[in-house]
């Protein structure tokens, strides 16, 4: 068929549809839908297929609870006398009203949700067509429930330097009974108006954490986290402030629910009072060097360390210095040019081996004399601007390069090996450490201190201190380091340094290191250190627990009639006391290729968390995990169907509590429980074929299923199509009632599922316009039921699900049409290539014209010079 005749062909085909009246459809949203008291609620309505004006009507109303067949009229587009009294209050003060979407759509809006506005509201559209044809009405369903959202976060007023730190604190909670989420952002304003928030950070109901763009770089580096503690609060982390931060914070909590669309609503939102955070800039005019008079020494040598500093007006402006090593401050000369010692240096400064001097208001000195191995490093000097000479916060700071200074150790062949018996230690049981310590020279007759070093593992920072025992025995802790000093034992023999742990924790798992310092008795009373060296790393593993938890590996099977509830068990053989126990049940569909589904997992503290593909609200009411008792748990299936054929287990966990936090011990996990369905008596008789259908994307396609040989007489057919999954778990796409109502679990394909049922027996499902997401496995499941009698239950009679069909796509088939409308440039020139020949024509068409008329004009004007003589002769005039 060529091009022209194609045309032709839709045209026909586009009048024809033209002229078939289209039906009348009035859709409003899907209930049923849970909405917050005292909130501001929407529910739209459209209209389509009609043949009246583009603008149409609307008219809702409400049946409440209390009177379910009473129709309560409450507002209306085109009747003002259409509310009923108790709404024509809430209807003139705006407290009800409907908003025009468009002609055909509208929404309804009821500014501050009520108790008694819950109910079944009604949508409702005169009919302006020449004829009734269609739907004029259509239903849906509103909850109202308590607000039990809260959000607080006490207010401050801040004043931070640039580039300093601040955490403030939110506690968000619900109590609601429906499932929903929450999500918890914090905003900044600049200025007085709301209108000027801007986010800063947001974990959203998904779990997803979101910077908002002004903060996204700072987020990616970590100045910006949000950490949650415990159950109800949030920690917003905001580093190195600037001044762009400035202004008000405050918290936001929203809760949403999933409305049956599977979209989500924001039900509730609830704002902090706010924290009002001013930062004081730091000028960038201030510029910071180092130098050192030689950087490589050996012990005993003077080392002196310059710092210079370039301001502009520099005489008249206020500065503090603080000499670091390390990154550890050493010393610091505030704006007044008080000098202060770090207290592990101060000693040293009194002996008079350490000075730090400020020569003028740009020149400041440090030096170091008779220097040791603890002195090598990298030195720096941090310079702040102070406002005046007594402000404790700088107004700018600025810090210079560093500089390394190796000094090198006046031959002591000072060696220090760390070793332990175990590397290997269990929970609970004792370990020592022993550092032995070697040298050029009888090290009993010289004092030596110690300084013992710990990394914990996984590594997660550098080696830190624990613990110094100095030459006279005294013994300074670290802080931070607590834990260990109550378990701890320190001890010395002849050369040898001994660090005994009693009953390792898990904290205790890592890196030890030992660092000797030999010290000289002819300097001065308190002495010198004359050399320093570091141990080998040891590594110790602390070692948990063993589990004592035990499943029960019985395989068993349950058997459980279509539709009605049915329960898993999983049962603990033993389990400890004291430990806490988390349970995930998993399951095996029958096609499955060996990867099982995670259904439902309630963790030691009881806390629900739902697999991909049980988390949807209808899964989630029908899959329940219980423990019945101290050793039982139990999967709870509500309203079992074909569906959930398949094998069921338990994996245990057993959790234990070790003074430091939950670790896990070990799992358990039980035996298959094989769930089958009590199949009637009778068998019908369905077509068991395995087949395999392809179709082209965009046509139809029909999957069989049909019944063969008679049925019970007074009976009803019910049938389920089936879609296998990936994962090998049954999807119901289809259920046609034995009182003949359809049920479209996935709304997705509701407008491309058919059952047209030509003949009583066959439940054939037509797929229109396939695409490629619907290649997979098909099948079908057909019941017969009988009713009972008066007052009596419909009773299932007979089931049979039918054989397998392998549905593949095809990509569409390019056609001469199709290559023309995929190209926008051809099509272009197609739909444009008649407009071009017209103009075209009518040019040329206009320059003839002109020329005929010039022409013309010549001939009629000739004509009129030439005249006739008296002789009948012409002449010319």
């Amino acid at each position: 068929m060529g091009l022209a005749q194609c045309l032709v062909a839709a045209f026909l085909f586009l009048l024809v549809l033209g002229l078939t009246p289209a039906q009348r459809v009035v859709t409003v949203q899907q209930g049923p839908l849970h909405r917050v008291r005292g909130s501001h609620v929407t529910l739209w309505c459209k209209v389509s297929g009609y043949q009246g004006p583009a603008e149409q009507n609307f008219q809702w109303s409400i049946y409440l609870p209390s009177a379910p067949e009473r129709e309560v009229q409450i507002v209306s587009t085109v009747d003002p006398s259409f509310p009923y009294a108790i709404y024509t209050q809430r209807v003139r003060g705006r407290g009800i009203y409907v908003e025009r979407v468009q002609g055909d759509a509208v929404l309804l809006h009821i500014t501050e949700l009520q108790d008694r506005d819950a109910g079944e509201y009604e949508c409702h559209t005169p009919n302006t067509d020449e004829r009734y044809f269609g739907s004029y009405s259509a239903k849906t369903n509103l909850s109202v429930i308590a607000d039990t959202l809260s959000a607080s976060m006490a207010p401050q007023v801040l004043t931070l330097t640039e580039g300093d730190a601040v955490e403030l604190t939110c506690e968000v909670s619900k109590s609601t009974t429906q499932h929903t989420h929450l999500s918890v952002g914090w905003y900044h304003l600049r200025g007085a108006g709301e209108h000027q928030a801007e986010e800063v950070l947001t974990l959203s109901k998904d779990f997803i954490l979101k910077p908002g763009p002004s903060y996204v770089q700072r987020f990616l580096v970590g100045d910006v986290r949000l950490n949650k503690v415990g159950n109800t609060t949030y920690k917003l982390f905001l580093g190195g402030v600037k001044p762009s931060d400035q202004g008000q914070l405050y918290c936001e909590a929203a809760e949403w629910i999933e409305d049956p669309d599977k979209t989500w609503k924001d039900i509730s939102r609830k704002q902090t009072e706010r924290t009002s955070l001013t930062v004081v800039s730091q000028g960038r005019d201030l510029s910071v060097d180092i130098a050192a008079a030689e950087n490589s020494l050996s012990e005993g040598d003077t080392l002196q360390l310059n710092c210079t500093v370039e301001a502009q007006k520099s005489d008249s402006r206020h500065f503090q210095v603080i000499w670091l090593l390390n990154s550890m401050e050493v010393a610091r000369v505030d704006s007044h040019g008080v000098l202060t010692w770090e207290e592990e240096y101060e000693g040293r400064a009194k002996l008079g081996q350490l000075q730090a001097l400020k020569s003028s208001n740009t020149i400041y000195a440090l030096t170091i004399y008779e220097v040791g191995l603890r002195d090598s490093g990298t030195y720096r000097c941090s310079v702040s601007e102070m406002k005046t000479p007594g402000d404790l916060h700088g107004i700018q700071t600025n810090l210079s390069s560093g500089i390394q200074v190796n000094v090198k150790p006046i031959g002591l062949g000072l060696r220090a090996t760390l070793r332990s018996r175990i590397a290997t230690v269990r929970y609970g049981q004792s370990f020592e450490l022993v550092c032995q310590v070697s040298a050029n020279y009888t090290l009993e007759e010289v004092p030596a201190a110690v300084r013992w070093l710990f990394q914990p593992s996984p590594p997660t920072s550098p080696y830190h201190e624990l613990v110094q025992v100095f030459p006279n025995g005294t013994v300074a802790w670290v802080a931070a380091q607590s834990h260990f000093r109550e378990k701890a034992q320190l001890m010395k023999a002849d050369t040898s340094f001994r660090l005994h742990l009693h009953s390792a924790v898990a904290a205790a798992e890592g890196t030890y290191q030992c660092e000797v310092e030999v010290w000289r008795r002819n300097v001065l009373p308190l002495g010198q250190p004359a050399a320093t060296t570091s141990s080998n790393p040891v590594g110790i593993k602390v070692v948990l627990p063993e589990s004592k938890v035990r499943v029960s590996t019985e395989d068993s099977s349950v058997e459980v009639a279509s539709s009605a509830d049915t329960a898993i068990e999983c049962r603990i053989v033993f389990a400890q006391n004291n430990s806490q126990l988390a349970v995930t049940w998993y399951l095996l569909p029958p096609l499955a290729d060996g990867t099982p589904l995670q259904i439902i997992r309630a963790n030691y503290s009881g806390v629900l968390e739902y697999g991909p593909e049980f988390s949807s609200p209808a899964q989630k009411s029908r899959f329940l995990s219980q423990r019945v008792s101290s050793n039982v748990f139990w999967l709870q299936i509500l309203s079992a169907n074909l569906g959930d054929r398949g094998r069921y287990y338990c994996v245990v966990e057993e959790w234990l509590w070790l003074v430091d936090g939950w670790y896990k011990l070990g799992e358990g996990t039980s035996g298959r429980t094989t769930l089958e369905f009590k199949l009637p008596e009778r068998e019908l008789q369905v077509d068991k074929t395995n087949r395999s259908l392809s179709a082209r994307e965009g046509e139809e396609v029909t999957l069989p299923c049909l019944l063969q040989g008679a049925r019970l007489p007074g009976t009803h057919l019910s049938a389920t199509w089936f879609q296998v999954k990936k994962s090998g778990l049954d999807s119901p796409l289809l259920t046609l009632h034995h009182d003949g109502t359809i049920q479209l679990p996935q709304q997705g394909r509701a407008g491309r599922l058919y059952l047209r049922r030509p003949t009583p027996g066959d439940f054939s499902l037509t797929l229109t316009r396939v695409e490629s997401g619907d290649a997979g496995f098909y099948s079908c499941q057909v019941q017969e039921w009988q009713h009972q009698g008066e007052g009596q239950d419909w009773a299932l009679q007979a089931s049979a699900r039918s054989g397998y069909t392998q549905l593949s796509t095809i990509p569409p088939e390019s056609t001469v049409m199709s290559r023309i409308c995929s190209s926008p440039s051809l099509l272009n020139f197609i739909l444009c290539l008649p407009l071009v020949l017209i103009l075209l024509l009518a040019l040329a068409v206009s320059c003839w014209y002109c020329k005929y008329r010039k022409s013309k004009k010549g001939n009629i004007t000739g004509n009129q010079l030439m005249e006739l003589d008296g002789n009948g002769e012409v002449k010319t005039t």
